[in-house]
């Protein structure tokens, strides 16, 4: 098992390391651990890539991301499409994040949840199945905005992402063009909400100060790990 993933910047390297980590913390318990960091950081990708390798370690794995506890469409617009401020207080109901998947994984939960609460592409609420967690499961979440003040506390581990507002948008026009319909209009929605939005974020929250492991995934091929447990 590799033990130092800050010596050699390769992600073959990092992510192994990284599953050794979870694979080994609360092994006695539900893991709760979240993968924060700005829009296109590559949360998605890293959480998959863990998930799928943690199962061969012996633990069973949850999957869920914070896109799936969206807020509907008229309280996610209410003070504009546009508006940065819409976006990091208004986006997700974090209420309903705690209450049907992250809290009934605590130590003192029933370890009963559901990963998904509401279909933001169809504007409507999920009615999706409640499951009981194996006892030593390891919870992956994906998202923006996990180690803000509502949900600090709530993970047992927290990975941060974190890449700059240019490399955000240049992997945004590479992902998103079809999402958003133009070039044009995926950079006039994250020059105007996304990377403003992630800025109230950091300067209201200063997530990377509160993140347990901080990697710079400027280059997803060879992330930097700026801070490791221990």
């Amino acid at each position: 098992m590799i033990t130092d993933p800050v010596s050699v910047p390769s992600r073959d390297h990092v992510v192994d390391a990284l599953i050794g980590l979870l694979a080994g913390t609360c092994p006695d318990r539900v893991l709760r651990v979240a993968i924060d960091g700005p829009d296109a950081a590559g949360k998605t990708t890293l959480a998959d890539e863990l998930a799928g390798t943690l199962a061969d370690r012996g633990r069973p794995v949850i999957r869920a991301s914070v896109d799936g506890f969206h807020q509907p469409q008229a309280v996610r617009r209410r003070r504009g499409s546009l508006s940065p401020e819409g976006y990091f207080l208004d986006a997700f109901d974090y209420p309903a994040l705690r209450r049907l998947l992250i809290d009934p994984l605590s130590p003192d939960g029933d370890r009963r949840y559901r990963t998904a609460a509401f279909d933001h592409r169809s504007d409507s609420p999920l009615d999706s199945p409640t499951r009981e967690a194996a006892g030593n499961a390891v919870l992956i979440v994906d998202g923006v905005f996990l180690l803000r003040h509502e949900l600090l506390g709530c993970w047992d581990l927290a990975v941060f992402l974190q890449i700059s507002p240019a490399e955000s948008l240049r992997r945004a026009l590479r992902r998103d063009v079809a999402l958003f319909g133009s070039p044009d209009a995926v950079r006039e929605r994250y020059k105007a909400r996304y990377l403003p939005g992630q800025k109230l974020y950091q300067a209201s929250a200063a997530p990377r100060d509160h993140a347990d492991v901080l990697i710079d995934h400027e280059r997803p091929e060879t992330p930097r790990v700026l801070r490791w447990p221990g």
